[in-house]
C-alpha cells in the first residue's frame, strides 16, 4: 500500500487501469522472468541437459515472488535479472543451480517485453472495440442532425453531428487497424545469446539441435520469434508500436479538441458529462471546464514525443548492443500503454455519456447556414443564364451586410434580403428561391455515409 510520503508515478495511481498497470508491475515482469526460466529448463530436459524434477520444483516455486529478498540482492550485486536468478534459486535447493543456463539477460527480458507487449495491446485493442462500438450506435442516433461545420474555425457548411462523430471514429479505426497488425506481428528476440549467435546453446545442443530448440522455446512461450538478433530484439519494434500507439493519441487528441472547442459557452453544441458535485473552479464556481478532454489532449501530446526516444534506441544502439536504451525504456515502454489505456477509458467515458443540446445546435445552424446557400444559388441563377460573376457580386454584397448585422447582435438577415433583391426574383422567383434558401438540405450524402460507416464498425468489430 502506497504511504505517499515519497515520488510516486502518476501511472502508479492516477492515470491508467489496474489491469494495464498489473502487466507493467514489476511482480508481473519477475512472473514472466520465472516462467521464461522453467520453460527453458523443460525444453532442456527434452534434450537431457536437465532433470525433469529439477524442471518440476522450478515450476512449483515460479509464482513465490520474494521481491524485498530480491532487492536486497540486486542492493548489493547491481543486476536486477541476476538478484532475480539467486532469490529463485534460493527457494528451490535441487534446482538453482540450473536456473538460466545458456541464456543472456536479454534471452529473458526482451522475450518477457514481447508478452508483455502483446497482452497489452490485447487489453488496449479491447476497449477501443467497445470505445468504436459506443461510436457506431451515437453515429445512427444522429447521422440526420444538421450541424453547422466549421473550416479555419469559421463557420462553412453544413454537415450532421453523425458524419462529424464518423470523421473521429474512423480515425481511431484506423488506428485500431494498425494496433492489430502490430500486435499481430510482435516477435521476441528468441533464444541466441550475447551476440545473437546462439553459440552458448550450441555448445549445450550442437549445431543441429538449435532449429528445435527454438521451435520449441517459440511454442512454449506463444510467441514467434526474429529469426536474427544481437545481444536484443531489434529496437524498430518498440518505434513502430509507439508509432501505432502514437497515431490513437492523435485521432483521440484531435476528438478532445473538437469537443473542447463545441464545448465552449459561445458554440455549446457538446460537451463532456459533468458530475451532480464535481468542481470546475477554485476561484470561478460557475465553471464547468473540459477536463476530460484536456486530459486526454495533455496525455496524448506527452504520447507523440514517445516514438522519437523509441527510434533513438533503434538507431543508437551500436554494434551488437549498448546500454543506451535500457533505462529509458523502463519509462517509455510502460508508459506508452498506460497512456493509451487511459487515453481509451477517457474517451469512452465522453462519448458515451456525450451531451448534445440539440437547441444550441439548431441556434449555430440558423445563425449561419443561410450563408452556405448561395452557392446555391449561384449554381441556379447560372442555370437560367444569368452572368457567374455578377451574380457572386450581389450575393458577397449581401452576405457582407448580412454578417455587419449579425455583428450588431441581430439575427442572420440573408434569406429577407435576397428575397428582396429583384435581380434574383426576376431569375428564379419568390419560391424557387425560398427553397434555395433551406439549409438543412444541404448536406449531400453525409447522413447515408455516416450511416454506412456505423454498419462498417459493427461488421468489422463483430
Amino acid at each position: 500500500m502506497n504511504d505517499y510520503s515519497g515520488y510516486l508515478s502518476p501511472f502508479t495511481w492516477r492515470y491508467g487501469s489496474q489491469g494495464m498497470r498489473v502487466i507493467w508491475s514489476e511482480r508481473r515482469k519477475r512472473e514472466l522472468w520465472r516462467t521464461i526460466w522453467v520453460s527453458l529448463a523443460k525444453v532442456e530436459s527434452e534434450f537431457g541437459i536437465v532433470e525433469d524434477s529439477q524442471v518440476r520444483e522450478l515450476a512449483s516455486r515460479a509464482l513465490d515472488i520474494d521481491l524485498p529478498r530480491s532487492l536486497e540482492i540486486e542492493a548489493e550485486i547491481k543486476h536486477d535479472l541476476m538478484a532475480e536468478i539467486k532469490a529463485f534459486a534460493e527457494q528451490c535447493p535441487t534446482s538453482g543451480g540450473i536456473i538460466h543456463l545458456g541464456a543472456t539477460s536479454m534471452d529473458i527480458e526482451d522475450n518477457a517485453d514481447a508478452l508483455r507487449a502483446k497482452d497489452s495491446l490485447d487489453l488496449i485493442i479491447g476497449k477501443l472495440d467497445s470505445l468504436l462500438c459506443t461510436f457506431a450506435e451515437k453515429i445512427e442516433v444522429y447521422a440526420d442532425l444538421p450541424v453547422m461545420a466549421f473550416t479555419h474555425i469559421q463557420p462553412a457548411e453544413p454537415s450532421t453531428l453523425g458524419y462529424r462523430l464518423s470523421i473521429w471514429a474512423q480515425d481511431l479505426f484506423l488506428a485500431r487497424e494498425e494496433l492489430s497488425r502490430r500486435r499481430t506481428e510482435i516477435k521476441g528476440k528468441g533464444f541466441k545469446g550475447a551476440v545473437g549467435t546462439s553459440a552458448s546453446y550450441a555448445e549445450l545442443f550442437g549445431l543441429q539441435g538449435l532449429e528445435k530448440f527454438q521451435v520449441r522455446m517459440a511454442e512454449e512461450l506463444g510467441v514467434g520469434f526474429f529469426p536474427v538478433s544481437t545481444q536484443t530484439s531489434t529496437r524498430i519494434q518498440d518505434y513502430l508500436i509507439m508509432t501505432a500507439l502514437a497515431s490513437l493519441g492523435a485521432g483521440l487528441h484531435k476528438m478532445a479538441f473538437d469537443i473542447r472547442i463545441l464545448q465552449s459557452p459561445p458554440i455549446g453544441e457538446l460537451s463532456e458529462p459533468f458530475g451532480a458535485k464535481q468542481v470546475g473552479s477554485s476561484a470561478m464556481p460557475f465553471k464547468r471546464n473540459p477536463i476530460a478532454a484536456e486530459k486526454i489532449d495533455s496525455l496524448a501530446r506527452l504520447l507523440a514525443a514517445y516514438p522519437s526516444v523509441a527510434w533513438g534506441d533503434a538507431s543508437l544502439s551500436l554494434l551488437e548492443r549498448t546500454l543506451d536504451d535500457s533505462a529509458n525504456r523502463r519509462v517509455i515502454v510502460p508508459e506508452a500503454f498506460l497512456i493509451s489505456d487511459e487515453l481509451i477509458d477517457t474517451a469512452a467515458k465522453i462519448i458515451g455519456n456525450l451531451v448534445v443540446n440539440e437547441k444550441a445546435i439548431r441556434a449555430t445552424f440558423r445563425r449561419y447556414a443561410p450563408f452556405a446557400c448561395t452557392e446555391r444559388v449561384l449554381m441556379a441563377m447560372a442555370k437560367e443564364g444569368a452572368d457567374r460573376q455578377e451574380t457572386h457580386e450581389r450575393l458577397r454584397t449581401h452576405a457582407l451586410s448580412a454578417w455587419a448585422a449579425m455583428g450588431q447582435g441581430g439575427e442572420n438577415p440573408l434569406e429577407a434580403s435576397l428575397a428582396e433583391d429583384p435581380f434574383f426574383l426576376k431569375a428564379l422567383g419568390a419560391q424557387k428561391l425560398s427553397s434555395l434558401m433551406v439549409s438543412e438540405t444541404y448536406v449531400g450524402d453525409a447522413p447515408d455515409r455516416a450511416k454506412a460507416f456505423a454498419r462498417t464498425l459493427r461488421e468489422s468489430l463483430g
